[in-house]
C-alpha cells in the first residue's frame, strides 16, 4: 500500500500546476499564459533549427543545450548543433525566418509554445530566437527527481531598443575573460548594447599600430590587441549584442596627452620683456597618466589643426574594428580651465564668434562628425555635447541627476524636445552601490512630462554604467550582478511590471543561474573573506558582511584620492554588496513582527538579534590573528550593543530607557568604519520606535 501512495504522491508533483508566481523569468515577458500539464525532459531531448538564420544560431543553440544539460545532469545524446534541419523529429523546434542584424530596431520578438510532447520557438530573426532560448531555460522546473517545462504560451518583445551595459576598461583594465563573461550575462537577461569605455585619464586601452606611443606610454602595458577587440565584437554579435566603443575627448585627456603633449591646451606664459608684447607662450611638453579618480584639467586643444589630424588618423584605425554604426566620443566633464588660461585658444574663440567654452566644445565635436561619417558611424556623446548648434544626428547620452543641480533626467527631456535621439543612464549608475529598488524605479520614459509620439520614439532606452575606479577584475561582477538584471527588466518588460517583491524573489534564482556563465559575483566573496580572516573559517565575518553595504554615491573615495588606481580593493567594503541579504530579510521580519506580534514572528526577530550578539564575540576572537578584522570591531560592537537592549525589550519584556535605545541606534547610523554602513539601521529604528 505504501508503494502505491508513494507513486500517487510522485505523480501528483510531476503534474502539479505551476503558477506565474512560481516562475523565475527575467525580464518578465510581455505575455505568458500557463496551462495544465508539463513537458518532461529526458536524455533524448534534441534541438532542430529551420529557416534562414545567421550562423550565430548554432552557437546559441549549442550553448543552450549544454547549459540545460549542466542543470539537469542528463547526458543529452545530442552534442554540437552545426546545421539546419539536422534532427527533424527533435522535441524543440526553432524556426527563424531570417538572419538578424546587430543593430537597433531589429526584430527581437519571439513566441514560445510548450505542449506535453513538443516545444516550438518561432522568431522572425535568430536574435529573437536567442532571447526565446533564454526564456525557455528560465522556465525549467523540477520535482524531487525530474525536470520539466510547464505547458505554456509566451509571446515577447522588448519595450526599448537600447538596453545597454557600459564597462569602463580604462580606470582598471578588464581582461578579455571579464568582458566575455559579462557579455554572456547580458545575453542571459536580453540586453543588446555593450558600451566599451576604452580611453580615459588613467589609460589608453586600444592597440594602435600607426600610433604605438599611445600603448607604449599611456597604457601601463594593459590594453586590448586589435585581434582581441575583433574577437570580442564577434563574441558579442554571436549573442545578439552590439558593441559601441568610446574614446573620451576633448576632456579626460591625460592618457592621449601623455603620448602627444603637443595637442594639449595647457601653456605657460613666459615673461621675456616688458608688458604683453614681452610675453611668450610655452607649450607644456609633459603630461602623466592619472592615478586618482575625479575630474582633471588636461584637455585637447580645439584650435590646433594637429589635434584633428591625430584624431582622424585614430578613427581611421579604430573604426574598422567595430562594425556597428555608433561611436561614443565622451565629451563630458570638460571644465575648460586650460582653455581659459590659453590666450591662443581665447583668440580662436573670438575669431570664430564662439561665446563660451560650451560653444567651443560644440565646434570641436562638429569636426569629429565627418571623421566618423567616413566610416558610416553616428556620433554619440554624454549630455554635455548638446548645444543649440550640435548636429541633430548626434545621440545624447543623459547622465546627470538632481545632485548636479537639475531635475533627474532633465537632459533626456531637453534632448527629445530638441530633436535628438537619447539614451538614459541617470538612475542606472551601478557603480554607486545603490539598492536594486532604486534602479528598478527609474524608467526611461518620463512621467508627468507631455511628449508627442515622435518625441517618445527618440527615447532609445537606457544603459547601466559600470565605472571602475573602485573595482578590479575580481570584484567587478559583484558590482554589476544581479542588480543589472533588474535594469534589463525595466528596459524590456511592460512599464506596469513594477512589483519589487516579485523582482527580489526572481532575482535570487536568476543570480545563482548566472554562475553557469562563469560570472563570479557570488563566489568571489569567499576568496575576499579568506583574505580578511587570514584564512580562518568564520561564520561571524560572513554574517557581518550580510548586514553591511559599501558606502553609496561617491562617499567611499572622498575627493577621488583615498583610493588610487593601484590601491588595494581586497577589503571588507569590496566583499559587501548593495541589498545585503540578511538586511533585506531582517526588514521583512521586522515588518511582519510589527504587524502581528505573534510568537512565531517574534522568534524570527530575536534570532537575528541573538546572532549579532554572538557575531561580535566571535569577531573579537577572530581578530586575534587577523589584522584586517580590527577595523570592523567598532561597527560590530555597535550592532551588538543595540541588539542586547532590544532583546531585553522584546524577549525579556523589560522596560528599556528610550534615550538609551535612541543613543545606541544613532551610533549604528555611521559611515566611519571600513567604508561600509549598517544596512539594518532603518529596520532597527522601526523596532526602537515601535
Amino acid at each position: 500500500m505504501k508503494y502505491i501512495l508513494f507513486f500517487l504522491f510522485a505523480s501528483f508533483f510531476s503534474t502539479a500546476q505551476v503558477t506565474k508566481e512560481q516562475l523565475n523569468v527575467m525580464p518578465w515577458p510581455q505575455n505568458i499564459s500557463l496551462s495544465e500539464g508539463s513537458f518532461a525532459l529526458t536524455k533524448n531531448f534534441k534541438v532542430n533549427i529551420t529557416g534562414a538564420p545567421n550562423e550565430r544560431i548554432f552557437v546559441g543553440a549549442t550553448n543552450f543545450l549544454r547549459r540545460l544539460d549542466g542543470r539537469t545532469g542528463m547526458f543529452f545524446n545530442q552534442g554540437f548543433i552545426t546545421g539546419l534541419n539536422e534532427v527533424p523529429e527533435a522535441q524543440l523546434q526553432i524556426n527563424c525566418v531570417r538572419g538578424g542584424k546587430i543593430d537597433l530596431y531589429e526584430d527581437e520578438s519571439y513566441s514560445l509554445d510548450i505542449t506535453p510532447n513538443k516545444i516550438t520557438l518561432n522568431a522572425t530573426t535568430d536574435v529573437g530566437a536567442l532571447h526565446g532560448m533564454e526564456t525557455l531555460l528560465q522556465l525549467l522546473q523540477n520535482t524531487n527527481n525530474s525536470f520539466y517545462f510547464p505547458v505554456s504560451k509566451t509571446s515577447d518583445f522588448p519595450r526599448f531598443t537600447w538596453r545597454g551595459l557600459m564597462i569602463d576598461g580604462a580606470r582598471h583594465f578588464m581582461p578579455v575573460d571579464v568582458i566575455k563573461r559579462n557579455l554572456d550575462g547580458m545575453a542571459a537577461v536580453k540586453m543588446n548594447v555593450f558600451h566599451w569605455h576604452l580611453v580615459d585619464d588613467q589609460g589608453w586601452r586600444i592597440e594602435m599600430k600607426k600610433h604605438p606611443k599611445l600603448i607604449q606610454m599611456a597604457s601601463d602595458g594593459n590594453y586590448y590587441t586589435q585581434e582581441e577587440i575583433k574577437n570580442i565584437v564577434k563574441y558579442a554579435a554571436d549573442r545578439g549584442i552590439l558593441v559601441v566603443p568610446e574614446i573620451d575627448v576633448p576632456g579626460h585627456g591625460s592618457a592621449i596627452l601623455t603620448a602627444y603633449p603637443e595637442i594639449g591646451s595647457k601653456v605657460e606664459i613666459l615673461n621675456v620683456g616688458n608688458g604683453e608684447k614681452g610675453q611668450q607662450l610655452k607649450q607644456i611638453q609633459k603630461y602623466d597618466l592619472e592615478r586618482n579618480a575625479g575630474i582633471f584639467t588636461p584637455t585637447l586643444d580645439p584650435s590646433n589643426p594637429k589635434t584633428y589630424e591625430l584624431l582622424s588618423s585614430i578613427f581611421d584605425e579604430v573604426c574598422p574594428l567595430f562594425p556597428g554604426k555608433f561611436f561614443h566620443i565622451g565629451g563630458d566633464e570638460n571644465e575648460g580651465k586650460d582653455w581659459d588660461s590659453n590666450p591662443k585658444i581665447q583668440e580662436f574663440k573670438k575669431k570664430h564668434k564662439l561665446a563660451n567654452n560650451h560653444e567651443l566644445q560644440t565646434y570641436f565635436t562638429m569636426q569629429l562628425i565627418p571623421m566618423l561619417k567616413k566610416h558610416n558611424k553616428e556620433l554619440m556623446g554624454w549630455e554635455e555635447i548638446m548645444t543649440k548648434n550640435m548636429s541633430k544626428d548626434a545621440i545624447i547620452h543623459s547622465w546627470k541627476g538632481a545632485n548636479e543641480g537639475q531635475m533627474a533626467g532633465q537632459s533626456l527631456v531637453d534632448a527629445v524636445k530638441g530633436g535628438y535621439k537619447t539614451v538614459l543612464s541617470n538612475g542606472y549608475y551601478i557603480d554607486l552601490m545603490y539598492e536594486v529598488a532604486d534602479h528598478y524605479a527609474v524608467d526611461p520614459m518620463p512621467k508627468n512630462v507631455a511628449l508627442t509620439n515622435e518625441e517618445k520614439a527618440r527615447i532609445l532606452g537606457g544603459e547601466a554604467p559600470m565605472w571602475t575606479e573602485l573595482v578590479t577584475p575580481a570584484t567587478i561582477d559583484s558590482r554589476i550582478w544581479p542588480r543589472t538584471a533588474a535594469i534589463a527588466e525595466r528596459l524590456w518588460s511592460s512599464e506596469n511590471v513594477t512589483d519589487i517583491n516579485s523582482l527580489r524573489k526572481r532575482l535570487k534564482t536568476v543570480s545563482f543561474r548566472l554562475e553557469e556563465l562563469g560570472l563570479t559575483h557570488l563566489k568571489s566573496k569567499e576568496g575576499l573573506l579568506r583574505n580578511i580572516s587570514n584564512n580562518q573559517k568564520s561564520d561571524a565575518l560572513l554574517d557581518l558582511s550580510n548586514v553591511c553595504e559599501p558606502l553609496k554615491g561617491y562617499t567611499r573615495n572622498s575627493d577621488g584620492t583615498e583610493y588610487k588606481m593601484y590601491s588595494p580593493l581586497t577589503l571588507f567594503a569590496d566583499v559587501c554588496t548593495p541589498d545585503a541579504s540578511d538586511a533585506v530579510d531582517f526588514d521583512q521580519a521586522v515588518l511582519n513582527f510589527l504587524k502581528d506580534k505573534s510568537a512565531e514572528n517574534q522568534s524570527v526577530v530575536i534570532s537575528y538579534l541573538n546572532k549579532w550578539v554572538k557575531m561580535d564575540s566571535d569577531l573579537n576572537v577572530l581578530s586575534n590573528n587577523a589584522p584586517l578584522v580590527q577595523p570592523l570591531l567598532p561597527l560590530s560592537k555597535k550592532l551588538k550593543d543595540i541588539s542586547q537592549q532590544l532583546l531585553l525589550k522584546i524577549d525579556k519584556k523589560e522596560n528599556v530607557d528610550s534615550s538609551v535605545l535612541n543613543n545606541l541606534l544613532e551610533k549604528c547610523n555611521t559611515k566611519e568604519h571600513a567604508d561600509v554602513e549598517l544596512a539594518v539601521y532603518n529596520s532597527l529604528k522601526k523596532l526602537v520606535q515601535a
